[in-house]
This record gives structure tokens, sequence and C-alpha cells, in this order.
């Protein structure tokens, strides 16, 4: 009778369903995937995937979370939405990634933003902040991690309202999703005061400069600039606007206010009076050089990513991204299901990183997909940017 027992207890086993293992987790390890623009016109980013590489390097050195090392994949799309799709599914279908990590740009993740969610994939803490990602009701996989770009427009129309005497505003705009963010919320930052801009002018990814567009803003008599752009374009608008002298108030989105990749190739002295929008603390400011947490970053630059510049912000974000991530991980403890993964990134709690803005702190809920709510305004004096009055909390 005993083996009998046995043997119906053994049968009953065999039948049971197999608990699905998660795709690219195992005992020892967990596989991120990640898309960057490593060439193409956007190629300034490139250094995000790597300074989040480097910070995987130095948490596997240190024995991984939980027992469990990171595989990291990070695929160059271009800055391409078709190949930003063909890389997505390759690391989803073929190199079985747990989740796709800080894919970097609004085009590329608007193109694989559906697919993530059809495949109950997680796309975590997203390279934009564009407004889309915050919105779990629809779009549950997918969560951003900076300051939402119609937010961040706000604040400078706001400004530009309080301290410019009879505004007359120009605007350049990358002509996708992440430039008509930005201009929505400028917008809605002006209210009824919409008919102080005096031109748009937008450009494509693909055009070689945008030299005509800022001839045609300094034309249209504006004293004000608001300026949307990724960093090779960004770069371009200050020198030109320099070269025409042309001196509105310019205000800089904070996506390319790195004065290794954007501010250099402008020019310093072309880039005095920028005004952008921090919530990382500026590398260049000579203020954290006794601070530990900037301290910590140099540190770990030097040994871990010598080859990245410490003049350069992207890194700094790289770094707070991945250890964002890393806390997702660590809470989430021996639960590494894409579920748990997404459960835990929407259960961060007033948490605190080095390189952020002394009081930003990245919180989020079921209910609320956005880490980074606060931002605070700074003005590049020709060597750093220095920032100035309040920090300001977002709304969405």
């Amino acid at each position: 009778m005993r083996h009998v027992r046995r043997f119906l207890a053994l049968a009953a086993l065999l039948a049971a369903p197999v608990l699905a293992q998660t795709p690219g987790v195992t005992p020892t390890e967990i596989k991120v995937g990640n898309l960057n623009p490593y060439s193409g016109p956007a190629s300034a980013y490139g250094t995000i995937g790597k300074s989040i590489g480097a910070y995987f390097k130095m948490i596997n050195d240190q024995g991984g979370i939980n027992g469990r090392k990171i595989d990291y994949i990070s695929y160059d799309d271009s800055y391409s939405p078709p190949k930003a799709v063909e890389m997505a599914r390759k690391l989803v279908e073929q190199d079985q990634v747990a989740l796709i990590f800080q894919s970097l740009g609004t085009p590329s993740n608007t193109a694989i933003h559906k697919y993530m969610n059809q495949m109950k994939v997680p796309q975590l803490f997203v390279a934009t902040g564009a407004s889309k990602w915050n919105d779990p009701k629809h779009f549950p996989w997918t969560m951003g991690w900076q300051p939402n770009y119609q937010t961040e427009g706000s604040i400078y129309a706001r400004h530009i309202l309080a301290t410019v005497k009879d505004p007359k505003i120009g605007i350049l705009f990358q002509n996708d999703d992440y430039g008509k963010d930005y201009l929505k919320g400028f917008e809605d930052g002006l209210g009824d005061k919409k008919s102080l801009i005096v031109m748009k002018q937008s450009y494509e990814v693909t055009d070689p400069t945008v030299d005509s567009q800022i001839v045609n803003l300094k034309n249209s008599g504006a004293n004000v600039f608001f300026n949307i752009t990724t960093p090779k374009f960004a770069a371009q608008a200050i020198k030109k606007a320099h070269d025409l002298g042309w001196t509105p108030v310019h205000y800089l989105n904070n996506v390319s206010n790195s004065t290794a990749s954007v501010l250099k190739p402008a020019g310093l002295e072309a880039s005095k009076g920028l005004i952008t929008a921090l919530y990382g603390k500026e590398v260049t400011d000579p203020q954290w050089k006794n601070d530990k947490g900037y301290q910590d970053w140099v540190a770990w630059m030097k040994k871990y990513y010598p080859d990245g510049s410490t003049q350069d912000n992207f890194n700094a974000y790289g770094y707070s991204v991945a250890m964002t991530l890393v806390q997702v991980f660590k809470q989430c403890g021996n639960d590494l299901s894409r579920e748990n993964i997404m459960r835990q990134a929407a259960n961060l709690k007033n948490l605190e990183l080095p390189m952020l803005l002394p009081g930003i702190k990245i919180n989020t809920s079921p209910d609320d997909f956005a880490p980074i709510e606060q931002e605070q305004l700074a003005r590049f004096n020709g060597e750093i940017w220095e920032v100035f009055g309040d920090v300001v909390a977002s709304t969405h």
C-alpha cells in the first residue's frame, strides 16, 4: 500500500503545473536589456549606456544583488524607431531578458511601447520625460524616471512671465513626441499669454543642421528663445545664435544641458547666460567638491569608467538611474517575476540618491509612475551651472 501511495504522490507531482521561470532570471543572474543611441544623431547620449554598464560591473564585483549578478545587454538603436523595434524584439524574444531598462529617447520608446505591454515585459525607467510614460492604467509595464517634459516646459514659461519684460518668444523644437511634449507644457504654462510666441521652428532628427531655423528665429525679433533640442542640435543652435550676435534670454531643455557634450562643443562663451532646469547635482559645480556623494561618484568613475568624463552630467545620470534599478531588485528579494519587478518599481518611498539635488526624492505608487517630480532652475555663468530659486515640485 505504501508503494501505491508513493507512486500516486509521484504521479501527482509530475502532473502538477511547473511554475514558469521568469525569462532571464536564474539563481545566479538576471538579464537586463537596454537600447541606446551609440551612433546617429543622438550619439552624445551613448555615454549613459556605458555608465550604466559600469555601475552594474561594480555591483557584480560586490557579489551582485541577493546572490545574482546582472548580465547587461545593451544594443545600439541609433535613435531610430524601426531599429528600436528590431532590437527590443531581439532582447525579449532571443536574448530572453527579464526586462528592458532605460531605453533612450521618446521616438524609440514610443515605437516599442505597445509591444512591451502586450508582451508584459517591464519597460522600466525609460530615458525620456514624455508624459505618456506615467499611465499605469493603460500601460502598466512602462515607467519613466526623469521629470516630466510638460512640467519642465511650464516652469520655464512661468519664469519668463515673472522675469522678462515684454517677452517675444521664439521656439525651436524637435518635430516628434518629445519636442511636442515640451511645447505643450510651455504653452500650458503661458496660459492666456500664448500670443507672446512670435515664431516656432521645427527640425527633423535627419536634418544636418538647424542654422536656417536660428536665422529665422533671430529675424522674428524674438528676445526669448526656448531651445527644445537633443545634444547635437542644441550645440548647433547655441553656436549659431552666438555667431549671429543674437542674444535672447535663452532657455535650454534639461536633456541637453551637459557641459561636456553640448556647451563645450558650442563654446562656453556662447553658452553664457543659458537657463535650464536641474534635478541632479551639476558635476562641474565646485559647491559639491567636498560632498561625499559627489566624491564617491568621482572615485567610481575613475575605477569603473575611466574613459568617461567627470565633466559630463550624463554619466551622473546613468549612475543614478542604475542605482534606482538596483534598489528595485533589492526590494524584489527572491521574487524576480516581471510582475514583482513592476510592483517594487511602483513602491519606491523617499529614495534619496547621492547625485540628486538635496531635497529631491524618488517616490512611486501603483497609480503614480513618475519617480522624480522636482526640479530647480540654473544659469550657466560661462564655467558652471549655478542653481537659483527654490526646488519646484512638478504637477501632472
